[in-house]
């Protein structure tokens, strides 16, 4: 049997960019002498003239992952859009529980920035990028504070060589339990994270700072 199905595999690389720019905290994993190397960081996709284009990050320089971003070295790069459980009761017909997920994996090659220019330029680049269509902040090439930060960090981007997007979202299913699924997986995204993210920095301050 194939795994994953044929239709759990997206087959539209726009949909896949779409995955990449709306969730670009990503995942980036390489490999040195069979030991797997993982960082999250923020990545961003740009067009260059190639056939699928680049991603665009930077990565403090002491990150022990470092060693493996030589020119040239293969990457993967996880992006992970909405996803959650679907309940049996989300259907209009009988199901078993599963999870629904929209992901993107793109494979390529490093190129690293030697150059600080080059790198705060990047940086100008993906905080544009990043603050959207409404901007709060605009990231300049003369702000003093990246003279200092550019010793720091280490800059490269990755030709993106093979994509591949694993869309589940009960397609498999009735045409009426698929658009349930749907809004299931749209009502998920909207939940109150507050009272989570205020207990996991209660829990934090605590563990750093036990007399608190």
């Amino acid at each position: 049997m194939k795994y994953p199905p044929n239709h759990h595999q997206e087959t539209s690389f726009e949909n896949v960019l779409e995955v990449v720019k709306n969730y670009p905290f990503a995942t980036l994993i390489t490999v040195q002498e069979d030991a797997p190397h993982i960082t999250h960081i923020p990545m961003v996709y740009e067009t260059d003239g190639s056939k699928f284009g680049k991603l665009v990050a930077h990565i403090d320089k002491f990150n022990p992952q470092v060693a493996t971003l030589t020119d040239g070295a293969l990457t993967t790069s996880i992006f992970q859009g909405p996803d959650c459980y679907i309940s049996p009761a989300t259907y209009s017909t009988k199901q078993l529980p599963t999870w629904n997920y929209i992901f993107a994996h793109l494979k390529g090659k490093v190129r690293l920035l030697s150059d600080k220019d080059a790198v705060k330029r990047t940086m100008v680049r993906m905080t544009s990028f990043l603050e959207g269509s409404n901007p709060r902040f605009a990231l300049s090439l003369e702000d003093a504070r990246m003279d200092a930060l550019v010793d720091y960090i280490i800059g490269f981007e990755i030709e993106i060589t093979q994509w591949e997007g694993k869309f589940k979202f009960s397609q498999d299913k009735h045409p009426r339990d698929r658009q349930l699924a749907k809004a299931e997986l749209i009502k998920s995204q909207k939940k109150d994270v507050s009272e989570f993210v205020e207990r996991i920095f209660k829990n934090h301050k605590n563990a750093q700072d036990p007399g608190s």
